[in-house]
């Protein structure tokens, strides 16, 4: 699979997966806390701060009845309005440039998720290096195309998505222009269980669609997300807070600082173990080698003496004959005495 550049970051299979920290509503409403949650995910060493942009009144009506009420119990969001909850979550656009500067001052890429055309508009001022389609987005083909066009890298979350749906989605980005692709395996449930997580999808998308393909987590722990390293995920995303105790619309299934930086160790290790096809000892192994077992001379044995079980056996360390040679010892003789702890060599065989 082809890599390619996010701003600075090359993105592919032969690179560390690329974790993005994603912000969300967890700023609370204080652009402080907004900036202490970019210098936190920079020190734990995510490598991307990503954003969503749009107001209320792109998303939404403002109204509180009917469909526009989350009236489910089982919602973190029960009891509000969809209008009152874009309006909690939402990162107001003039913070934005600040947020942006500080990400790119500690060496992180920042981008963002758009809602709306206005949004890609509002964000191509900004000079985002990449984009983010949201999965509940991932059906708005205007928006798609509008993406697309602006040539730059675009990372599709798949969330619900059907396969037909999906073959249109990839088919409207490329015909628009988009070239560097990236398809997010995206359980939409918040959050979300290891056992609806089927990265085993990733693989077969990846094939299926000939691009890149990583994860959109919203599990709690790092567990699924190296599950989809191992499974050729190039990127993860999760959501990120300094503290869930101070709540937030998505506080409950974001990661904390400690774990932010759990997630980022693990999935650089877990592709580092992928390695390449390979039987036989690795280099690093060679030293080990001698503590295999071999066979040795376990008594003294006078010169014509011959090898039976009671003066020879396979034991470690491994500087002998391999233990797979020992009827092709028994029944021979020494060729000279040899002493105990002797190991076995074909120069000591008659």
């Amino acid at each position: 699979m082809n890599r390619f550049n996010i701003g600075h970051r090359c993105v592919g299979p032969d690179q560390p997966p690329l974790v993005i920290a994603e912000m969300s509503g967890n700023h609370n409403q204080s652009l402080a806390r907004a900036l202490e949650i970019v210098e936190a995910a920079a020190a734990a060493g995510a490598h991307a701060l990503k954003l969503q942009t749009y107001t209320a009144d792109t998303m939404t009506l403002d109204l509180a009845h009917g469909e526009f009420f989350i009236a489910d119990p089982n919602s973190l969001w029960s009891g509000s309005s969809l209008y009152a909850l874009y309006e909690k979550a939402h990162t107001p656009w003039e913070w934005h440039p600040a947020i942006f500067e500080r990400a790119r001052e500690l060496g992180m890429l920042v981008f963002s998720t758009p809602f709306d055309e206005t949004s890609v508009d509002f964000l191509e001022s900004l000079d985002v290096p990449a984009y983010k389609i949201a999965s509940f987005e991932n059906t708005d083909l205007p928006l798609i195309r509008k993406v697309a066009a602006t040539g730059k890298p675009m990372i599709i979350s798949t969330g619900m998505a059907s396969l037909a749906e999906l073959e249109r989605t990839v088919r409207v980005a490329r015909e628009g222009g988009c070239r560097d692709l990236v398809l997010l395996k995206c359980t939409s449930t918040y959050p979300a269980s290891p056992q609806n997580s089927n990265v085993l999808t990733i693989p077969h998308m990846r094939e299926l669609f000939g691009c890149q393909v990583g994860l959109s987590d919203h599990s709690m722990g790092v567990g699924v997300a190296v599950a989809a390293v191992a499974l050729g995920a190039t990127v993860v995303e999760k959501h990120f807070t300094l503290d869930r105790a101070d709540g937030g619309v998505d506080a409950a299934f974001s990661l904390e600082p400690q774990e932010m930086a759990a997630l980022v160790l693990e999935t650089e290790r877990a592709w580092q173990s992928l390695g390449r096809v390979h039987y036989g000892a690795t280099q690093a192994e060679e030293a080990s080698r001698r503590f295999r077992r071999s066979l040795y001379v376990v008594r003294d044995m006078a010169a014509g003496e011959v090898f039976d079980r009671s003066n020879v056996r396979a034991i470690r360390p491994g500087l002998g004959l391999a233990p797979g040679h020992l009827d092709a010892v028994l029944g021979r003789k020494a060729r000279q005495p040899l002493k105990r702890g002797t190991p076995l060599d074909w120069q000591l065989l008659d």
